[in-house]
């Protein structure tokens, strides 16, 4: 099966192939032995690449076109190929000879321009490469290389923590792209959280609507709004911007529901925080809901009556969370030796496989983890990573 560098490849290869067809004839009158070294330049090279000799196509290719208007894009091509196979320095030797051509258009100038900024980028290059992506944001430049330049640009401002420069080179791109949008109100949360360490929360507070602004569906921005009231011991605050989370996405209830509690347990409002477990239990029957509630009715009444509640819940929605807490409960109260030995081995089995299964995963890559974090580490997304819902998560 062919792979993205093999197709690309081969498209190279045709286009290299039209690009010598192309200038065939005249060179038949001029020089007749030339045209054959470029046809069979160009034959060697398709025979490597059928024989799987990627490398050995590519230089024959490389050195059988000669560089003209006509055949900057193939040049370009290869150039990206090179890339494409972690050969950005390459790549770069390409494309800074193709820009040296005084007879480069200025759209083919700064096609290539903006393929040198990327193979400065995954050189780690990254002064040049943004200095030639400014360049490329002009009014003159195509609308959709101007934002490919844009978006390079602002990969390298997010590598850089250059949260604000971000957000003002993405401005025109929030509009049009979703994962720009999040990724902008989550660089208004890393500013507010810069201020926050400053000692500024005004403008923290202001970084956060603006973020809100931005992505209603921020839940990061609500988080830190919750955890700004927490430090200042408003509590009923807290937990309504930590509500606003659940309503944002049901998916969060693990994560906010120990803060949840916590502020309940500071106002002193133990009946309100039932009312809230029971009506989240019955809409949402996540593991950790059934489990707080759990460890409160255990303290009221003992644990026979919250394991009787417990195995009913799990007749419903069945979690391996909730069978690990049953177990411990059973434990509790077995007095048989045998079936407690043989219970305890069960939940030493439950414990372990818990402490195996990830809590979290990336909704774009797939990357799982046991830690929260507002930036996927793989695949660099903002916001993506989720706690895990189903038989083993919530």
């Amino acid at each position: 099966m062919f792979n993205v560098a093999a197709l690309m490849l081969i498209t190279t290869a045709l286009a290299i192939g039209w690009g010598l067809g192309r200038y065939q004839r005249p060179r038949r009158t001029a020089r007749p032995g030339a045209t054959s070294t470029l046809s069979r330049d160009y034959f060697v090279g398709l025979n490597y690449l059928l024989n799987e000799q990627p490398d050995k196509a590519i230089e024959t290719f490389s050195h059988s076109l000669e560089v003209n208007s006509d055949t900057i894009d193939t040049h370009i091509a290869l150039g990206n190929l090179f890339r494409l196979r972690g050969e950005a320095d390459r790549a770069a030797r390409i494309h800074q000879n193709l820009l040296a051509r005084p007879a480069l258009s200025e759209q083919q100038s700064d096609q290539v321009q903006l393929e040198l900024a990327r193979d400065f980028y995954h050189l780690g290059v990254l002064d040049r490469s943004e200095r030639l992506l400014i360049a490329l944001i002009r009014p003159t430049v195509a609308q959709e290389m101007n934002q490919a330049a844009r978006q390079l640009l602002v990969e390298i401002y997010q590598r850089e923590q250059e949260w604000q420069r971000a957000l003002d080179i993405a401005q025109p791109l929030v509009r049009h792209f979703p994962s720009t949008r999040r990724a902008a109100a989550h660089w208004q949360c890393e500013l507010a959280e810069d201020e926050l360490r400053a000692g500024l929360a005004g403008n923290a507070r202001k970084h956060l609507r603006q973020a809100l602004s931005t992505d209603a569906e921020c839940l990061r921005a609500n988080w830190l709004l919750a955890d700004m009231e927490h430090r200042q011991g408003r509590y009923r605050d807290e937990i309504k911007f930590l509500k606003r989370m659940q309503v944002q996405d049901q998916r969060c209830i693990s994560l906010i529901l120990p803060r949840v509690v916590s502020a309940h347990e500071a106002l002193g409002d133990e009946s309100g925080l039932m009312q809230y477990l029971n009506n989240l239990l019955h809409h949402h029957p996540h593991s950790t809901t059934l489990i707080t509630i759990a460890e409160r009715l255990q303290q009221q009444e003992g644990s026979e009556r919250a394991a009787e509640m417990v195995s009913r819940q799990l007749e419903q929605t069945p979690s391996l969370k909730g069978v690990d807490y049953l177990l411990a409960l059973y434990l509790e109260n077995e007095c048989d030796e045998p079936l407690y030995s043989r219970m305890g081995l069960l939940k030493q089995h439950t414990e372990h496989l818990l402490k195996q299964r990830p809590k979290y995963q990336c909704q774009e890559c797939g990357f799982k983890s046991q830690q929260h974090y507002w930036q996927c580490p793989q695949c660099r997304q903002w916001g993506t990573l989720l706690p895990i819902t189903g038989i083993e998560g919530e």
